[in-house]
C-alpha cells in the first residue's frame, strides 16, 4: 500500500520487522468518505475527492474518492475504479489557482493589496479570446476583488505583471508539474506544459486561473499548503513513524519545509481569503463568527479530444484552510462533471463548510476571533 518508505528509513531490514503508524484518523476518515459519496451522488458527478492535511508538516489526516471499491472483493468491483486518482489523475483545478497568482504578485513586488486594474471582461491575447465567467467587465478593480469575485481578467493582470519567467518559477517553486513524493504508489506527475515550452502571453494568462496546467489532488494540496504555512510547501504523507517488534518507535522525517513565498504574500493572501468567506461565500451566510477560514472555489472547463474545451462539462474545486492565521488543517475537495450544476460554490461549499464545523468540533479547535478569543 505504501511507497518510498525505504527513502526515510535508515536500517531498511530492522524497521520491516515492525507496524507503520499513520496519521490517518478513522473517525474523520468516515466524515470525509460520508461526505465525498453524498455530493458524488447529489449531483450525479463521474468523481469527487478529497485530502485533509497538516500544512505545517503534511501529515494526511484523511483522503478518499467516490465512487470507490472494495479491496476484499476486487472480481466483482469496476475496474476503472481500482486506482487512486489523488496521485494518479491529473486534473486543470480552474480559480482555485487564483490563490497562488494573487501571492505570486504579492511577493514579487508586482501589485499591492491596495493595487487596481483596468477590468473589460474579456480581452484578446496572441488572437485568443478570454473573459471574466460572466463576460462582464467591472472597470477599475481592486485586488480584493480578483478573489471574492473570482475575476479570470484579473488573475491574467497579475501573472503578466510578474512576467513569463519569475510566474512559471513561482509554480515549480510550489512543486506544481512534479511528484510530491508521497508515501503512496503509482504517482504521477502534473503538467506545466504550455507554460514551459510557449512564450506566449496567452498561456500564462490562462495558467493564473488554473486553466491550460493540470496537477494531481495531492500536487495541488501540496501547493495551496504554501499559504497556509508562510509561504513554505511541504511533503505530503500518510505514515508518521514505525514502530518496532522491540517496541521502540522511529519516527520518520520527510525532509524540511521548502519556502516559495514570504510570510508577508502569504498573510496577505490569507486575509483575502478569509474576506472571500465572510463578506462573498454563499453571500456571507456561511461566515463562522468564532473562527477565520480562508477558502477560495474553483471552476474550470473540461478540455475533450484536441483540447476543444466543453460549454457544459465542468471540474469543480474548493480549498480551505483554518484557523486562518494559524493553521491546523487544509482541505482540498473536487467533484468532476456535476450534473445539472455549474459553479463549485454550488456543489462544494457546504460539505467544505460541514468537514469544517466537524473539525473544529472533533479537536476541540479554540476559537481565534479576538471577541470570542478573549472571553476564553
Amino acid at each position: 500500500m505504501f511507497a518510498n518508505i525505504d527513502s526515510v528509513v535508515v536500517d531498511a531490514r530492522e524497521t520491516r520487522e515492525g507496524n507503520l503508524v499513520t496519521s490517518i484518523e478513522p473517525v474523520v476518515q468516515e466524515k470525509l468518505d460520508q461526505i465525498l459519496i453524498s455530493v458524488n451522488a447529489q449531483y450525479g458527478s463521474r468523481e469527487t475527492g478529497g485530502i485533509i492535511m497538516d500544512p505545517k508538516t503534511g501529515e494526511i489526516i484523511a483522503l478518499d474518492t467516490a465512487p470507490s471499491f472494495n479491496a476484499n472483493d476486487f472480481v466483482n468491483g469496476d475496474s476503472t475504479h481500482f486506482g487512486n486518482p489523488l496521485v494518479e489523475h491529473r486534473y486543470e483545478f480552474g480559480s482555485i489557482v487564483k490563490a497562488l497568482t494573487m501571492a505570486a504578485g504579492l511577493d514579487s513586488g508586482v501589485i499591492t493589496a491596495n493595487s487596481t486594474y483596468n477590468d473589460t471582461g474579456c480581452t484578446t491575447l496572441n488572437n485568443k479570446k478570454f473573459c471574466n465567467y460572466d463576460l462582464k467587465a467591472r472597470g477599475v478593480t481592486p485586488m480584493q476583488e480578483v478573489l471574492s469575485q473570482s475575476l479570470n481578467m484579473g488573475a491574467a493582470f497579475i501573472a503578466l505583471q510578474v512576467g513569463h519567467e519569475k510566474m512559471r518559477h513561482y509554480f515549480k517553486d510550489l512543486g506544481m508539474g512534479t511528484e510530491t513524493g508521497i508515501d503512496l504508489p503509482s504517482e504521477i506527475s502534473g503538467s506545466l506544459a504550455n507554460i514551459e515550452t510557449s512564450p506566449r502571453d496567452i498561456e500564462y494568462a490562462t495558467a493564473s486561473y488554473g486553466q491550460g496546467i493540470a496537477q494531481t489532488p495531492v500536487e495541488m494540496v501540496r501547493a495551496l499548503g504554501a499559504l497556509a504555512n508562510e509561504g513554505q510547501i511541504v511533503t505530503p504523507h500518510l505514515v508518521r513513524s514505525v514502530r518496532l517488534e522491540s517496541g521502540i518507535e522511529k519516527k520518520l522525517s520527510w525532509g524540511v519545509p521548502k519556502r516559495v513565498f514570504g510570510a508577508a504574500a502569504t498573510e496577505e493572501t490569507t486575509r483575502m481569503l478569509v474576506n472571500v468567506v465572510d463578506l462573498k461565500l454563499a453571500n456571507g451566510t456561511v461566515r463562522i463568527p468564532e473562527m477565520s477560514v480562508a477558502a477560495k472555489t474553483g471552476t474550470a472547463q473540461i478540455a475533450g479530444p484536441g483540447g476543444k474545451y466543453s460549454e457544459d462539462r465542468y471540474f469543480h474545486s474548493f480549498f480551505g484552510y483554518f484557523p486562518a492565521y494559524d493553521p491546523k488543517f487544509i482541505i482540498l475537495l473536487y467533484t468532476r462533471e456535476p450534473q445539472n450544476v455549474k459553479y463549485a460554490s454550488e456543489t462544494l461549499t457546504h460539505p467544505f463548510m460541514d468537514l469544517t464545523h466537524f473539525l473544529i468540533n472533533y479537536y476541540a479547535i479554540p476559537p481565534d476571533r479576538a471577541e470570542y478569543a478573549s472571553s476564553l
